[in-house]
């Protein structure tokens, strides 16, 4: 793979977990305001993760909500669609939002519709995968988190930030028997 073919690649998987980066705190055994350092974005391959984001300060998302998405469960169909909402979001030149002011989110359904309130082609292409915004929220955060999880074990400093017991051993399992065929996906946005 070319250095450009890496950066494109990098930028796909920023695409696909962008609306998980604040919703990542849920793993964290840290106040999100205690968070300053930058964290890594989930990659299947750590050794092209792009450069660390810098992670938002700001409230926890509530308790409910982090239960919700630890408890989250992928699997083959949950994936299938991401994927498919992914490829075609790149198709239609969806850009990731930025992310949003921390003191204006309060919970899941506000990351939510922040999310899918960016770009008018979004909500629909959501809804066409068969997701409501909160659930594909929810299906970016379980496999960031999952992402992430793996990633820790082979990056110390990362392992200290995740609070083991927020993790979703099932997802993490389902994340690496699928990590081959979520690099493919996103190294085929690289072409």
């Amino acid at each position: 793979m070319t250095h450009h073919q890496a950066r494109r690649r990098g930028a796909s998987m920023r695409w696909l977990f962008a609306l998980s980066l604040m919703g990542a705190a849920a793993l964290s055994p840290l106040p999100a305001a205690a968070q300053a350092s930058p964290r890594p974005q989930a990659s299947p391959q750590p050794q092209s993760a792009p450069p660390p984001a810098p992670q938002a300060s700001g409230p926890e998302l509530p308790a409910a909500d982090q239960l919700a998405i630890k408890n989250y469960t992928l699997n083959e169909d949950v994936l299938g669609r991401l994927l498919a909402v992914t490829k075609e979001a790149r198709a239609q030149n969806i850009r990731p939002q930025p992310a949003p002011d921390p003191a204006k989110v309060r919970n899941l359904d506000d990351l939510a519709s922040y999310a899918v309130g960016g770009d008018a082609k979004l909500a629909p292409l959501v809804q066409k995968h068969g997701f409501t915004p909160r659930e594909f929220l929810l299906a970016n955060l379980a496999l960031m988190n999952a992402a992430l999880a793996v990633q820790a074990r082979s990056d110390p400093n990362l392992a200290k930030t995740i609070d083991q017991s927020k993790v979703n051993t099932a997802n993490v399992a389902f994340f690496e028997s699928h990590q081959q065929q979520i690099a493919a996906q996103m190294s085929e946005g690289a072409k």
